[in-house]
């Protein structure tokens, strides 16, 4: 094994979730270790001739407190107001004073895997039934799926490196491992990075059933997302945001910033292989995962859990398993490998950067979540995901994966800080 990335440590110093199981830290986390579910019959719009009917929406959400102004809010598309708030909770909760710092080296790296589709939905409609000369002069920056990243620069003042990650579903674990690339490199002290999305409109959910992706099983929606279950059906939508502080090491020690962990690794790869299908043998996800552990320096017998994509899809669940056993080798059948998207659903954009969230807490916390809704154990998927409850176990070190469409892969592996 090499002997990991030369440059700036970077550590793990504030978290901000929106998620359909919890707006705010304390709470996500409470739920989640609780096997709380996300998932219900969708509300935002008639679903009845969907053949999807269900959901992992964010309810009862209001994102005023993060914005400068009710017009602001008006003015943000719904993945935007997600993006905005995360960060918001995540500068909050890391305890670092924007007036104290020089602004020039903090930057934003907040993706979408598709953007306004909420927006583009309503315009569209506009235009249709109004003609041109009715369409918002907001439109269009409220579509873009660089805005979520565009507004936490201006509302907070952060100047340094600034753009958004576009990758599906890989979006926020790529965001998350540029900025620590960037600041390895000594170009930020301080990055927000994730990701952002909110697709659960009729459109978005249409496309995704005519690819046939997601489960049907409508009549019983706590049961629908069954990630490495041998009865799955397809993946569940969610939609929020994660955001992550990320900091450069002695920057966070010199104000005293509390640490959740030291993020020490990124690999980034390209399945060259299908349009939406993974590799059958996971060989992308394989060369991704001993990238981010070859930069990080260690070994795999080190990783104590992996928070897997597990989107509960037939072919990608099989295609993870045996990548994980190609990679880990024995070392995979003491590995805990749990999928959170039976609880969130697949929040596509926004995934990898919650499920960072979660390895951090797991890390700072000795706590593991579980797999929920794991009933019938299918034979190519053999590896402990801990299934239904969570686990009190000893967490040094992590890997997170994520998977999208087009065949990108990212892989984040952070531990414990050692001082």
């Amino acid at each position: 094994m090499a002997n990991g990335w030369k440059g700036h440590r970077v550590v793990i110093t504030g978290l901000g979730v929106v998620t359909p199981i919890g707006h705010e830290i304390g709470l996500f986390w409470k739920n989640l270790l609780g096997g709380q579910c996300g998932i219900d019959k969708i509300t935002a719009f008639d679903a009845s001739k969907f053949d999807t009917q269900i959901a992992a929406e964010v309810k009862n959400f209001d994102p005023a407190p993060a914005f400068p102004s009710p017009k602001d809010v008006r003015r943000a598309d719904r993945f935007s107001q997600f993006g905005v708030y995360a960060a918001w909770q995540a500068l909050r909760d890391s305890g670092l004073d924007l007036n104290r710092v020089n602004c020039d080296e903090v930057g934003a790296f907040i993706g979408s895997g598709i953007g306004g589709l909420q927006t583009t939905t309503e315009q569209l409609k506009i235009l249709l039934e109004r003609g041109p000369g009715r369409l918002s002069p907001f439109m269009i920056p409220m579509l873009i799926s660089n805005m979520a990243s565009g507004l936490v620069s201006i509302y907070f003042n952060l100047r340094g490196p600034n753009f958004a990650t576009c990758s599906a579903c890989a979006t926020s674990n790529h965001a998350l491992g540029e900025a620590w690339r960037t600041i390895c490199m000594g170009d930020a002290k301080v990055m927000l990075a994730g990701g952002a999305e909110a697709t659960i409109v009729p459109i978005g959910i249409g496309g995704f059933c005519a690819m046939r992706a997601m489960s049907t099983r409508n009549d019983a929606p706590k049961r629908a997302s069954r990630p490495f279950d041998k009865e799955r059906d397809g993946f569940v939508m969610g939609e929020g945001a994660g955001v992550i502080v990320l900091e450069e090491l002695e920057h966070a020690k010199a104000r005293g910033a509390r640490i959740y962990a030291e993020m020490t690794g990124y690999g980034n790869t390209a399945d060259a292989h299908h349009l939406t299908a993974p590799s059958p043998s996971g060989e992308g996800a394989v060369r991704c995962m001993r990238m981010a552990l070859r930069s990080a320096g260690m070994n795999p017998e080190e990783i104590s859990y992996i928070n897997a994509h597990g989107t509960a899809t037939p072919q990608g669940d099989i295609a993870e398993t045996q990548a994980i056993k190609t990679v880990f080798g024995g070392h995979a059948r003491k590995l805990a490998v749990s999928s959170t998207k039976g609880a969130t659903g697949h929040m596509l954009g926004a995934a990898g950067a919650v499920e960072m969230v979660v390895c951090a807490k797991a890390l700072e916390t000795n706590a593991v979540p579980a797999t929920i809704s794991y009933e019938v154990p299918d034979p190519d998927c053999d590896l402990d995901y801990v299934p239904n409850e969570s686990r009190q176990m000893k967490v040094d070190a992590i890997l997170n994966n994520s998977f999208g469409f087009g065949g990108h892969n990212a892989s984040l592996v952070a531990r414990k800080f050692l001082g």
